[in-house]
């Protein structure tokens, strides 16, 4: 007979101090100390005393061992640096990928519309009921007969288009994502730190078109005083400079990456906790930290109108709760076309992911 048997849950002995537990924490560490692994280490020292982590049969140093011998540390033999390894660099995105995707798998933002798909190629985690005119391929049988079952009892089978049960698909766009990373110094003051969060969506996202999207693109895009771009390797020793926000540079530079790309969808994620603040002219900074400088807003909302004409849409997302920056993030959206959230840093990765997501669909009505 099929179904389900429960029994009385007993709970066991808790592991500790082995090494997935130790792996993952000291991954986390990874993020907090800019890949430095020598300091993640005496960080996990630390920990280890105050919550004992590890138990008389496995200690840090055979975890230490251990991440040598599976390929997560390098040494060097003359200098004694330690130095994390490309495998290293893989777990960390991945542990970044299950903790944001992971939460958005589980309860979506409640304040995004749910995304519309249609006719497309790729299957996708959404159903719904049957609306007329959905072909056929797309209505799950077995899931519509057992509704129907359920709906009307199986003495007399009866099936409705009530019963029917749609299965989206997703048709298989090619997008083509900048994500411009503010590293500014106030991504730090204030006793917050919003540099990690931001780097680790930076991870996942990377981690999530790798996996998931393998043909689409994603360039990553730092900008302080200048802006340069950097790839998935360097993420994890990201750190936050002595920089202005010369927001201008840095979107300046992503619409000349998105140029270069052959797609038909091109987005802009920016992550920023501040105004921009800085231009640089002839070789020299043009910089006011205090207030919103008309020069450097000019210029830059000029920038967001410049990606509209190329139809490049702009999402902000500001990490930042001062009113008098809605008004100028507001005009920037306006401008641009494109969409502003103001999200905690503990919603950043699922606001980012799900508006990834949906802007990879075509919606069909």
């Amino acid at each position: 007979m099929r179904g389900f048997r429960f029994s009385d849950y007993k709970p066991g002995d808790t592991p500790q101090g082995g090494f997935d537990e130790l792996l993952k924490l000291f991954s986390e560490l990874l993020n907090y100390t800019a890949g430095d692994a020598s300091e993640a280490l005496s960080w996990l020292n630390e920990l280890d005393k105050q919550y004992q982590l590890t138990n008389n049969d496995y200690g840090i140093g055979n975890f230490i061992d251990d991440l040598k011998e599976r390929g997560y540390l390098t040494e060097d033999n003359q200098s004694g640096e330690i130095k994390i390894t490309a495998k290293a660099e893989q777990t960390i995105r991945k542990s970044a990928l299950d903790e944001i995707f992971g939460k958005l798998k589980k309860s979506g933002r409640g304040n995004h519309n749910s995304n519309q798909s249609g006719i497309g190629e790729e299957k996708n985690a959404d159903r719904r009921e049957y609306n007329f005119g959905d072909s056929l391929d797309q209505i799950d049988m077995t899931a519509s007969i057992q509704n129907a079952q359920i709906n009307h009892g199986i003495g007399d089978f009866t099936l409705t288009d009530r019963d029917l049960e749609v299965e989206e698909k997703d048709f298989k766009t090619l997008t083509s994502t900048v994500l411009m990373i503010d590293i500014s110094h106030s991504m730090i003051l204030y006793g917050e730190d919003r540099i990690t969060p931001a780097k680790k969506v930076a991870m996942a996202l990377a981690e999530l078109i790798k996996t998931k999207y393998p043909k689409d693109t994603l360039d990553i895009v730092v900008f302080g005083n200048d802006a340069w771009p950097i790839t998935v390797k360097d993420l994890p020793y990201l750190q936050v400079g002595p920089y202005h926000t010369n927001t201008f540079a840095g979107l300046e530079l992503a619409t000349d990456l998105l140029r270069r790309r052959k797609t038909h969808n091109k987005q802009i994620f920016m992550i920023t906790d501040g105004k921009p603040t800085c231009l640089k002219e002839n070789g020299k900074y043009y910089k006011n930290s205090m207030g919103l400088d008309r020069k450097v807003i000019n210029k830059t909302l000029n920038m967001a109108a410049q990606c509209k004409r190329l139809k490049i849409p702009i999402t902000t997302f500001m990490i930042a709760k001062d009113p008098y920056l809605q008004q100028f993030v507001r005009q920037f959206t306006e401008i641009n076309g494109g969409r502003a959230f103001y999200s905690s840093l503990n919603g950043l990765g699922e606001y980012i992911f799900e508006d990834y997501i949906k802007n990879r669909r075509k919606t069909v009505k």
